[in-house]
């Protein structure tokens, strides 16, 4: 609303009304300056818990053994045996000779139409409105062919619907099956000689006849270790946590032996410590970060009369240290290095107890490190080759039988206590504010800056009202004043 005073009295009432109104503002700039720095405080809440949280995600592949027992395996002739360690806790090593490789089962038509192409109908490579398929692993379905089917038609709807892989070859106009599997059997393929009669493909009474053409699938066949005639129906197969892939048929025996994955261990346990060292630095950080109370939170009006870069410099400083000293972090630092600084004992021996030490991990001397992870390479990579079962006891053993769980679950535990100690304080992402404490008092400040500036308007228009008044009166005397002028004027004439 534009207002225009001080015609009567020649005085800028506006800009004396906006100065009495700024002092009467101060109040309510520290209540808005607080707000901002209170959100600040609970971005930065956030912040910390999207760190703790996806720390905690990371920690659950260390909980693993299969993560401490990771095998590499090497093989005399890689191109006709393949071997990988896939959740071995044992070494695996011996001799192995393959006889034979497993196969899938065939079939084909074996009348050849070169005039036939895909757009063809079907019935003419196979005159039947109908065809059974029989797969080896005992599965029969009939398929109706519609009059004018294409063979490309039939030919998806086979793919898709049966346990064959199908094709059409415009070349030699030829259909082909391939069994989706390896492996002994054979795919049979029936055609009906009288419709009318029931009775499955394949049973001896009805009237079904079999199109000839198949190939039965086979088995492999191989000798482990001296353990001949073993037999599996894929190429493909899993024994004692390795998997074995049989690629050629071989002339003499293939040798293997499988060592720890030393640098795949130790790779994975250097990762927890640089990640947990970035953790706590940062954690500490936040909580040593220096507060600038000098430095508030910059109102729209104070920013109007700044260059971007000099709100940029201002801005970080008054958003430094909103978690200073913060209870919930130094807790979560202080629980976290108690877990990494506790012993374990060993199953073997329940009377010893093992220390990151043991592995070549140990917390580093330099006391403006706060606590941070140091690692012996030489050390790691020597408990690892000799015996990896100790560093998965120390460090991700779940003690569910022990009841004296590995470090990284009571890294985890501190993690999650932390982490819900922050929620419940700061709330998550999309959280209502009068779900958490701080929210409330946000909301609270809202109300109150709601009510401040409603106070505030009705006293603008007060002092608007008064002067208003004072600039009408400033008329009527200066009408009086003027009809006075007038009436001596005319006396003295």
């Amino acid at each position: 609303m534009m207002r225009i005073s001080g015609l009567a009295s020649g005085i800028d009432t506006e800009s004396i009304i906006n100065d009495m109104m700024r002092a009467h503002r101060f109040p309510l700039n520290k209540i808005t300056q607080k707000k901002q720095f209170v959100e600040w405080q609970v971005d930065d809440y956030r912040s910390v818990n999207k760190d703790v949280r996806s720390m905690w995600d990371n920690l659950f592949k260390m909980t693993q053994s299969s993560t401490y027992m990771a095998k590499t395996v090497n093989v005399s002739n890689e191109n006709a045996v393949g071997i990988r360690a896939l959740s071995a806790s044992s070494e695996f090593s011996g001799t192995i000779e393959v006889e034979r490789l497993a196969k899938a089962a065939t079939w084909q038509t074996e009348a050849a139409n070169k005039d036939l192409k895909e757009k063809s109908n079907f019935r003419e490579l196979i005159e039947s409105d109908t065809i059974a398929i029989k797969t080896p692993d005992g599965e029969t379905k009939v398929f109706e062919i519609g009059e004018q089917e294409s063979i490309k038609s039939v030919v998806d709807r086979l793919n898709k619907d049966s346990n064959v892989n199908v094709f059409f070859d415009e070349r030699s106009g030829r259909l082909g099956m391939t069994a989706k599997n390896t492996g002994a059997g054979e795919i049979e393929v029936f055609i009906p000689a009288d419709p009318e009669k029931p009775g499955e493909p394949g049973d001896p009474d009805n009237t079904w006849v079999e199109k000839s053409g198949g190939q039965p699938g086979q088995d492999a066949k191989f000798t482990l270790n001296g353990m001949d005639n073993m037999e599996r129906s894929s190429n493909t197969f899993e024994i004692n946590g390795f998997e074995i892939t049989l690629k050629e048929v071989t002339n003499s025996p293939v040798t293997f032996n499988s060592a720890a994955d030393v640098d795949k261990v130790f790779d994975t346990v250097k990762k927890f410590v640089d990640d947990y060292n970035d953790l706590i630095k940062n954690l500490n950080s936040k909580v040593r970060e220096t507060r600038y109370r000098d430095y508030h939170p910059l109102s729209t009006e104070e920013k109007a009369d700044m260059k971007e870069k000099e709100i940029e410099l201002w801005e970080e400083k008054a958003k430094s240290g909103t978690l200073r000293n913060d209870s919930i972090i130094q807790s979560m630092l202080q629980n976290m290095r108690l877990a990494l600084s506790s012993s374990v004992k060993e199953p073997k021996d329940s009377k010893s107890g093992i220390i990151l030490a043991d592995i070549g991990i140990t917390t580093s001397n330099d006391h403006l490190a706060n606590g941070m992870l140091e690692i012996d390479e030489k050390k790691l990579r020597e408990v690892i080759s000799t015996d990896p079962n100790k560093v998965y006891e120390l460090l991700g053993r779940s003690g569910s039988d022990t009841n004296d769980p590995g470090l990284i679950h009571s890294v985890r535990t501190a993690l999650k206590k932390g982490n819900d100690a922050i929620s419940n304080r700061a709330g998550s992402s999309g959280a209502a504010n009068e779900s958490f404490p701080i929210g409330r008092n946000i909301k609270q400040m809202d109300e109150q800056i709601e009510r401040f500036e409603n106070r505030l308007k009705k006293m603008e228009e007060r002092y608007y009202k008064q002067f208003t008044a004072m600039e009408q009166a400033m008329q009527r005397a200066n009408s009086q004043a003027e009809q006075l002028m007038n009436a001596l004027g005319g006396l003295m004439m």
